[in-house]
C-alpha cells in the first residue's frame, strides 16, 4: 500500500472557489446516478411497472431514504382516492348540530360528550400528593416564578 505523494480526487474540483468562481465538488448531477427505489404493497404488476418507468426517466441525483410501507402496508399514489364525504360546496349533512359542537366553548355538547377521562383532574390529584416538595422550593430566595405558578396551579386544580 503506497502512501504520501499526491492525490487526485475522483470528482472533478478538489476545493471549491469562492463566489463566482464557485464549482461543484461533489461531480454534478450527470455523475451520481440515483438508485431506482420501488415501493411495496399496491397491486399485483404494479411494482415492476413502476420499475420499468424510473429505469426509462433521467432521474436526478438527490438524497434519499429507502421507500418504507406505512402502517405495514402502502399503497401506490395512483390508488389513493379521496374519502367519502360532503364537499366545500355542498349543504350540511348534520343541520340540527351547531358548529361549535364538540368544541369547549359555543353552543352544543363541548368535549365532555367524547367521554373521556379528565387528564388534566388525574394529573392535578397525582401532583398534589407532591405539593409539600413543590411549596418547599417555590418559597425559596430566588425562586423562579414558574415554580410558583406551578404550586398555585395545582392547588387551584384541588
Amino acid at each position: 500500500m503506497a502512501s504520501g505523494g499526491k492525490r487526485t480526487p475522483s470528482n472533478p474540483a478538489p476545493v471549491s472557489g469562492p463566489g463566482a468562481l464557485s464549482r461543484r465538488t461533489d461531480g454534478g448531477p450527470g455523475n451520481a446516478k440515483q438508485p431506482i427505489r420501488v415501493p411495496t404493497g399496491g397491486n399485483y404488476g404494479d411494482a415492476t411497472q413502476l420499475q420499468q418507468d424510473q429505469q426509462g426517466a433521467a432521474l436526478g441525483a438527490s438524497p434519499g431514504g429507502d421507500v418504507t410501507p406505512v402502517g405495514g402496508s402502502a399503497g401506490l399514489l395512483s390508488s389513493l382516492q379521496a374519502p367519502p364525504g360532503a364537499g366545500l360546496d355542498q349543504g350540511t349533512q348534520r343541520p340540527g348540530e351547531p358548529v361549535t359542537a364538540g368544541a369547549a366553548s359555543g353552543a352544543g355538547p363541548g368535549p365532555e360528550a367524547l367521554g373521556l377521562p379528565n387528564q388534566e383532574a388525574d394529573d392535578v390529584q397525582q401532583l398534589a400528593k407532591y405539593l409539600p416538595v413543590f411549596e418547599y422550593m417555590a418559597n425559596q430566595p430566588g425562586s423562579m416564578a414558574a415554580s410558583r405558578n406551578l404550586v398555585r396551579s395545582i392547588k387551584g386544580g384541588m
